[in-house]
């Protein structure tokens, strides 16, 4: 089993390194929990097997011109026609199930990486999320640039520690250094990213937080129960997906929705753009951030 684990590892390494990036020896041991100079003997066996290493500023990666590369790309390597089939699949798997990240990873390793990232999000995006993971990888500080932010209403930047995605990469999950809490931040909000060259000093505090069918993090569970008629239902399962598991059929052709949110924010907007097609059941102070916010409106108008 041992040896079987690190031929795995020595696999994982290999097709890490024939990506776009380089990385160091530090990296690399860093993220496989060994030590530096097994990585660095990974990468003399490499040599040895007849791959052309690269080295720049420290930094290893295969040079894909070597016919063994050639050899190894058509099993390893994606076409950009290839990436996108994949990324549309694993974009339907539920977002909580546990692999689709593990799947967007393999993804984003196994084909070209920045190509990779052109696919699974936003062209406008995309280079923001190839600056964040090479700051996940590096454990370093960024500052998120110009964030726009919805619970603010500001722009500003942000000093952030980033250490996980979302599973659609649409969100980072980082450590704020301003708050001095755990938070996802949208990155479509993000003007630029710039990578500060600090290292991580708050590892031991990072913690990826509960978040609901709303698409709202936070540490605390709020139960919550509403009745929906059918075109609220339908457009719930629609635009939420994940909200069907909360719900079951009630009487007379309604729907019943008995489940629970971390902030009353992502139910508030939805319930409060479908007047009179939802009654809350409970708990009362749902009923009353409804009112607030319906009382917040009418004096704005």
């Amino acid at each position: 089993m041992e040896d079987q684990a690190k031929f795995q590892r020595m696999l994982e390494i290999l097709m890490m390194i024939s990506g776009s990036f380089g990385y160091s020896v530090e990296q690399i041991a860093s993220k496989y929990k060994i030590s530096e100079r097994t990585a660095y003997r990974y990468l003399t066996t490499f040599q040895n097997a007849g791959f052309l290493l690269d080295k720049t500023n420290g930094h290893f990666k295969i040079n894909k011109s070597s016919s063994q590369f050639k050899d190894l790309s058509k099993l390893i390597h994606f076409s950009e026609e290839e990436a996108y089939i994949l990324s549309r699949a694993i974009h339907l798997i539920d977002d909580e199930n546990k692999f689709k990240h593990t799947l967007y990873e393999k993804l984003y390793y196994l084909f070209d990486s920045e190509k990779a990232v052109n696919k699974l999000v936003k062209k406008e995006s995309s280079e923001s999320v190839i600056k964040l993971k090479d700051a996940v990888n590096n454990k370093e500080l960024v500052v998120l640039k110009g964030y726009r932010s919805s619970n603010s209403d500001n722009i500003r930047d942000r000093l952030i520690e980033p250490f996980d995605f979302s599973p659609n990469y649409n969100y980072v999950w980082c450590y704020d250094l301003e708050d001095k809490e755990n938070k996802t931040f949208k990155i479509a909000r993000i003007k630029a990213v710039s990578v500060t060259g600090k290292k991580w000093k708050n590892e031991k505090k990072h913690r990826k937080r509960e978040t609901d069918v709303f698409r709202i993090s936070g540490n605390n569970k709020k139960p919550i129960k509403f009745i929906l008629s059918l075109m609220a239902y339908n457009l719930l399962v629609e635009e939420y997906p994940l909200s069907e598991k909360f719900i079951k059929k009630g009487a007379e052709g309604k729907y019943i929705f008995d489940g629970w949110v971390c902030d009353f924010k992502g139910v508030g907007r939805f319930i409060l753009g479908l007047s009179g097609e939802i009654e809350v059941m409970k708990p009362n102070q749902l009923r009353t951030f409804l009112q607030e916010k319906i009382r917040a409106n009418n004096f704005k108008n």
